[in-house]
């Protein structure tokens, strides 16, 4: 049975999400606060105010029914009213104010916390909703980072971030397959996990052939081969959609590539160096994700296949369907899970929360490696499967309505974390969820043999 939560916990994350919105504000001119209007990004000034706005109206005034710290709050920051076109023409608060706005509403909900607590332990309503709030501010974070990737703003700086060291720079590249067992498997949460979003929900049988998958991502090298093999301009490679959305976009390469053969190079944030050979290719669509396994006589995997490499282990020469890990190298307890293994004077298992400021190789963090050997199933970059995002059998909404339901459909499900990801949120089961066009993601792929 879980533990209870305890304050100083949830306090932490809730200051640490902070602390990292506002290093990804900082250093940004009002110009760049706003931004151009594109439809794969929010004006920052607006997207930081409605993450207060969440705070505050999922706790402060939904649980405990009182008023918004700011008039007009809904009118301005309801994402599901505010049209996203608009938001670029709204009477936004100021810089100064948005600031002041969030931490009143973090003050609030530290000194609500301290006022409802057994001893140092939080009710389990106050564990799910402040670990609600605090997972949507950490995916804005994350966001907020692919912003200033699209629109060529500087790196951000974060106080954790280190910098690359040898063994993880040098590590190089890891090649091959791992064979994995079919049987049955329990896909999605089960009902004593400590958190779930509504889209995991809930675990469900589901039968799996026998696969092999990659030990690791596709890296860059791997996929320069095929745009040097004129992938980009090969009709046959490519689904109908995915040739609809090349010719529209003219795409050649990955989005922030440039050069070309034996030159490749990338620009990352607003600064361009030379392509990694070894790193996972990253921001890539899953057009071209498809296109690329097409070529090179592989196949994405079902988010199915991607959870059993992760989260099973082998058994008597089957699939032990009872080993269900909640990351690749085990389980984790409530208050720590990825986080604690990426702390100061921890050896990391995961390049997550930007503590390495980019992608690494793929043969790094062998500590990573899932029961079969599948490395890095967890950070670095999100990995497309082959599944469209749909609900899982008996699918509910929960209390944040507008999170999952919506969005069924079109998208094709991401797993995995990336690395600017935050770990205390990331797990095996963790569905991520994109439109097959979206190249600012921090997503790459793994392939299966097909």
């Amino acid at each position: 049975m879980r533990q209870p939560l305890t304050v100083d916990y949830l306090t932490h994350i809730l200051d640490d999400a902070r602390a990292r919105t506002l290093a990804l504000a900082h250093g940004l001119d009002q110009d760049q606060r706003m931004g151009p209007m594109l439809t794969i990004v929010n004006p920052l000034l607006w997207e930081i105010g409605h993450v207060a706005w969440f705070h505050e109206i999922f706790i402060l005034r939904w649980l405990d029914g009182g008023d918004s710290f700011i008039d007009g709050a809904d009118q301005l920051y309801d994402s599901t009213a505010v049209d996203h076109d608009t938001r670029w023409d709204l009477p936004l608060p100021s810089f100064g104010e948005t600031l002041d706005y969030m931490s009143r509403v973090n003050d609030a909900l530290a000194a609500r916390l301290g006022q409802s607590i057994s001893g140092n332990l939080a009710t389990p309503l106050d564990g799910y909703y402040y670990r609600l709030v605090t997972f949507h501010e950490d995916m804005h974070d994350e966001a907020f980072t692919s912003t200033r990737q699209v629109l060529a703003y500087p790196r951000p700086d974060f106080e954790t971030a280190g910098n690359l060291d040898a063994a993880i720079t040098g590590a190089g590249p890891l090649t091959g397959d791992v064979d994995i067992p079919g049987g049955v498997w329990r896909l999605g949460a089960e009902h004593d996990e400590p958190f779930v979003f509504d889209n995991e929900k809930w675990a469900h049988q589901v039968t799996v052939q026998p696969f092999a998958m990659a030990r690791a991502p596709v890296t860059n090298s791997e996929f320069a081969a095929f745009v040097d093999d004129g992938g980009y301009a090969s009709r046959d490679l490519w689904s109908d959609d995915g040739w609809a959305w090349r010719t529209e976009t003219k795409a050649q390469h990955p989005i922030y590539w440039t050069g070309g053969i034996g030159d490749w190079r990338v620009r990352e944030f607003d600064g361009e160096v030379a392509l990694s050979p070894h790193n996972p290719v990253i921001h890539v669509t899953w057009f071209e994700a498809e296109a690329y396994c097409r070529w090179a006589g592989r196949r994405l995997p079902s988010e199915a296949e991607w959870e059993i490499a992760a989260s099973s282990a082998p058994a008597n020469g089957g699939l032990d369907a009872t080993v269900k890990r909640r990351y690749p190298w085990g389980e984790g307890d409530d208050e720590a899970g990825a986080l604690a293994l990426c702390g100061p004077g921890d050896t990391p298992r995961a390049n997550l929360d930007g503590g390495f400021m980019g992608t690494v190789d793929v043969a790094a963090f062998p500590e990573s490696d899932s029961a079969f050997g599948c490395r890095q199933m967890i950070g670095n970059v999100w990995e497309w499967t082959s599944c469209p995002f749909t609900p899982f059998p008996g699918f509910a909404a929960d209390p944040y309505k507008e999170y999952s339901a919506p969005w069924f459909g079109t998208p094709k499900v991401l797993r995995g974390g990336a690395w600017a990801t935050r770990g205390r949120m990331v797990s095996n089961r963790y569905r991520n969820f994109f439109a097959p066009e979206r190249n600012d993601v921090f997503a790459g792929f793994r392939t299966c043999a097909p």
